[in-house]
């Protein structure tokens, strides 16, 4: 065959060529549709956006890292359903998401991630845990069901575009994001959240039924009533002047925690987290939630509540007693659900440990963090003891899951993986009866390697998953999707699980 022939019978095709591509595309990339489902105590709404990841490509890493993230579609606002017993109506919020799937042209077997975030008061509720996980389990492939304080602040600040704001500027911004039932703090530092609090001040702590009648009347806005000599009654509440005077004082404790003076007993009751760690003074305030669509003169109608005068009053207190600006980050109402559906979820790296994929997805199970030392050498002792320092916290008869999470600096050399691996396994080797699954979750490149040594040197008789690649925070459980190959990644999404 002459050599022209030859190449020409074997040049490729474009449509082989685009298969190709998109085959080193897929190892490289990662795309998700995801959804963040937001039930909170005024109201209740969703959005659907796309994040894609990419592989860094220094160093010959296995990190995926975020770099574009859209929004698809934004669901109308709905305030949030209660039955007259106090409960949420489930039946109403699921016929809205329904309606909401309908209307964004998504099934739900389109969404790959995301959360079902209950906020503010909506945790209290006695039915929060089962309209929650009920809509994590029918929203997609792998939606959780998270709820927390804590959690909240975090998303809020991402959301909103505060983190973004803060970063961009290279200041420390206080981002307040004031909701229907708590208000979440964040103070973020060059783009990095340094402290997370919360209190329970809101625009809906008063609110009418259908009829008018000043009848909701939260637990905050009682203990505040109370506490200026007002009767915590629908009669007394449907005086104007009357709900003006907790509106007052419910503006001057909010302004006492952004200003960080010191707290007298009301504002101490109202705390709901431990107080803000201020490491940073910041050089502005930024505010999101729906309070915050008054405050910037994005809404003017009522609704039944105290949100439009809480806004007028704290916007007071603050242009009275500090000089710091009052911006708008970009996001308001919308920045928990906006978090919830863009900063939720991150993809693992590579070079995982997975010999049984059936053991996925898992939700729910609780994080053991502990610190490795930074010195060369690692004590495997040491690290024992502080796996078994914790132990106590864990309740592995009702849920036999486990995972242990440190972050991984230096060399991967093999004494140093098999002295981590022997102080995992030291410590929880009298409990390997009742871990059913152990996680290993690190923050760095060895997940594949430290689980064979886990399995095979070390004997760990049970299922094992390590997983690397995570940027840890200080949350409760960990969730994990289904591998996705190619490239051979798994969606994690670290949290925590309030439920009053």
């Amino acid at each position: 065959m002459h050599e022209t022939d030859f190449l020409h019978e074997h040049a490729m095709t474009d449509a082989e060529r685009a298969a190709i591509a998109a085959t080193i595309w897929a190892q490289e990339n990662v795309e998700f549709k995801t959804v963040g489902i937001d039930i909170g105590s005024s109201t209740s709404h969703l959005l659907f956006a796309k994040v894609a990841l990419q592989r860094q490509s220094q160093g010959l890493s296995s990190r995926f890292v975020v770099i574009g993230r859209e929004i698809v579609w934004r669901s109308p606002i709905l305030l949030t359903p209660f039955l007259p017993d106090g409960t949420i109506d489930a039946h109403a919020l699921g016929a809205f998401i329904a309606r909401c799937y309908a209307e964004a042209g998504f099934a739900q077997s389109d969404v790959d991630s995301g959360a079902v975030i209950l906020t503010g008061e909506a945790i209290k509720r006695k039915n929060a845990r089962a309209i929650d996980e009920l809509f994590a389990g029918q929203a997609g492939k792998f939606v959780c069901a998270t709820a927390g304080h804590k959690l909240e602040c975090r998303l809020a600040a991402h959301g909103s575009g505060a983190v973004a704001l803060s970063k961009a500027r290279q200041t420390c911004i206080l981002h307040a994001d004031i909701g229907g039932g708590t208000t979440k703090l964040a103070l973020i530092d060059r783009g990095v959240i340094v402290g997370l609090a919360a209190f329970a001040v809101g625009g809906r702590l008063l609110a009418t039924d259908a009829h008018g009648a000043w009848t909701r009347i939260d637990d905050s806005a009682r203990l505040l009533a109370e506490d200026l000599g007002i009767a915590p009654t629908p009669q007394a509440l449907a005086n104007a002047a009357t709900r003006e005077k907790i509106v007052r004082r419910l503006a001057a404790v909010a302004a006492d925690y952004l200003c960080d003076v010191p707290l007298d007993k009301l504002g101490e009751a109202l705390a709901l987290t431990e107080p803000l760690l201020r490491s940073c003074a910041p050089s502005a305030i930024s505010c999101s939630g729906g309070v915050a669509e008054y405050m910037f003169g994005h809404e003017a109608s009522e609704y039944g509540d105290i949100a439009k005068p809480l806004a007028a009053a704290l916007a007071a207190e603050l242009s009275r007693r500090s000089a710091l600006p009052l911006i708008d980050p970009g996001q308001r109402i919308r920045a928990t659900v906006i978090g919830a559906s863009q900063f939720t979820v991150q993809v693992s790296g590579k070079t995982i440990y997975l010999p049984d994929p059936y053991v996925l997805p898992i939700h729910n199970v609780p994080v053991l963090r502990v610190e490795l030392e930074s010195a060369d050498v690692i004590d495997p002792a040491r690290l024992a003891n502080a796996i078994s320092a914790r132990l106590d916290e864990f309740d592995l008869d009702r849920n036999p899951r486990l995972a242990v999470a440190f972050s991984w600096r230096g060399d991967p050399e093999h004494g140093r993986l098999k002295a981590a691996g022997e102080g995992i396994v030291r410590a929880l080797t009298p409990l390997a009866d009742r871990i059913r699954l152990l996680l290993v979750m690190i923050d760095g490149d060895v997940g594949k390697t430290l689980g064979r040594l886990l399995h095979r040197e070390l004997g760990w008789p049970g299922k094992l998953v390590c997983i690397d690649g995570i940027e840890l925070q200080d949350l409760d459980y960990v969730d994990i999707g289904e591998l996705i190959a190619p490239p051979g990644v798994v969606p994690v999404v670290i949290k925590s699980l309030l439920f009053g």
